[in-house]
């Protein structure tokens, strides 16, 4: 069984887009096995997306991130970090397969609705950034 960190973002939370968001990881295959609710601080958004911090955009995913609550959200399942990132779609919503989270409900690359570990490696490593 593999885990993988999934982040409803605030756009998708403010707009009531988390159960419909949940339902699609459930129907997927994947099992809700831990979430909270919160809102991120700017030294947890940041932290969070340090590998980000020299590229021109960190400044305002960070804003971004810490602008209204987020649900972090642990999936389980076999390939869990793949079939997320297959429900999510691309990280652009223009180019996300139609029917996938971010083709529904992103309103730009940035406020994309959701985000998902890369690989298994990120998600143990994201996974932990948030749940001791």
């Amino acid at each position: 069984m593999e885990r993988t960190l999934g982040i409803i973002k605030p756009n998708s939370v403010s707009k009531n887009h988390i159960g419909r968001i949940l339902t699609m990881g459930e129907e997927a295959g994947l099992k809700l096995v831990n979430m909270q609710m919160k809102t991120l601080s700017q030294a947890e958004a940041g932290g969070f997306y340090a590998e980000h911090k020299e590229r021109p955009f960190f400044q305002s995913l960070v804003k971004f991130m810490t602008s209204g609550p987020v649900l972090l959200v642990v999936w389980e399942g076999n390939g869990a970090v793949e079939k997320w990132r297959q429900v999510m779609g691309a990280t652009d919503p223009a180019k996300a397969a139609p029917g996938t989270i971010r083709k529904l409900f992103a309103d730009s690359i940035e406020a994309n609705s959701v985000h998902g570990s890369d690989s298994v490696t990120s998600a143990q490593r994201e996974t932990a950034f948030f749940f001791a």
